[in-house]
């Protein structure tokens, strides 16, 4: 099964993130900054399916942690989670490498939704 990388300094939303997916099968790791997040990355040599990120955390914030991950070659699929609904953030995240946009809280169906356009493109159309 895949595996997600969750980086949100919430540990609530962390929770339930990993809650929804673990429901599913998908196996989770979790990361509290965007500093934290990119070393797991690093470290798991490309065992990483996909990540869920928020942008606003201290350390490292997600747009820092798109525009790292874009500079070091990174192609993974990011869904990015967030209460922070600007047209202009959205627009910038996804111009840096995001895949999907999601409001916090995430609705279930619709984050696993989005994981499954990413992960299984051709079954999804």
């Amino acid at each position: 099964m895949f595996k997600i990388l969750v980086v949100d300094d919430s540990w609530l939303t962390r929770r339930g993130v990993k809650r929804i997916l673990s429901t599913e099968g998908y196996e989770v790791c979790e990361a509290e900054n965007g500093l934290q997040g990119l070393e797991i990355l690093e470290e798991s040599k490309s065992k990483i399916d996909a990540v869920i990120l928020d942008l606003l955390m201290p350390e490292m914030n997600g747009v820092t942690f798109l525009e790292t991950m874009k500079q070091k070659q990174m192609k993974l699929p990011v869904v990015v989670l967030t209460a922070d609904i600007q047209n202009t953030v959205k627009q910038k995240c996804i111009d840096i490498g995001a895949s999907f946009f999601l409001n916090k809280p995430p609705e279930p169906a619709e984050l696993l939704e989005a994981l499954g356009k990413l992960l299984n493109p051709v079954s999804n159309g």
